[in-house]
């Protein structure tokens, strides 16, 4: 079975990096939960990449996006290669997100 390369694009860090500051506030040991999950939720996808749903707003079949809590893990799949594009609220609208692309 093969083994993909997880790579996570610098605006992507600066995100979860907020992310995390932000949720701090509030509850650093939440913050602190929730930035694991995301992570761990990355690594996973070294086995599984294709266990995420379809990113519903473009449809296409390499782009895809798993929920960790109510965040979305938006990610390509290119050959051997998974690319984590984005970490946005449930809630947000992706057409507002910029992709790290």
């Amino acid at each position: 079975m093969d083994r993909f390369v997880v790579t996570w694009s610098p605006q992507v860090r600066d995100d979860l990096h907020d992310l995390a500051a932000y949720i701090a506030k509030a509850s650093p040991r939440y913050a602190a939960a929730v930035v694991s999950r995301i992570l761990l939720a990355g690594r996973n996808l070294e086995i599984l990449p294709w266990r995420g749903r379809v990113l519903p707003e473009l449809g296409l079949q390499n782009h895809r996006e798993v929920f960790v809590h109510e965040y979305r893990l938006i990610y390509r799949i290119d050959g051997l290669t998974v690319q984590i594009l984005a970490i946005i609220h449930g809630r947000r609208l992706l057409e507002n997100t910029r992709l790290g692309e």
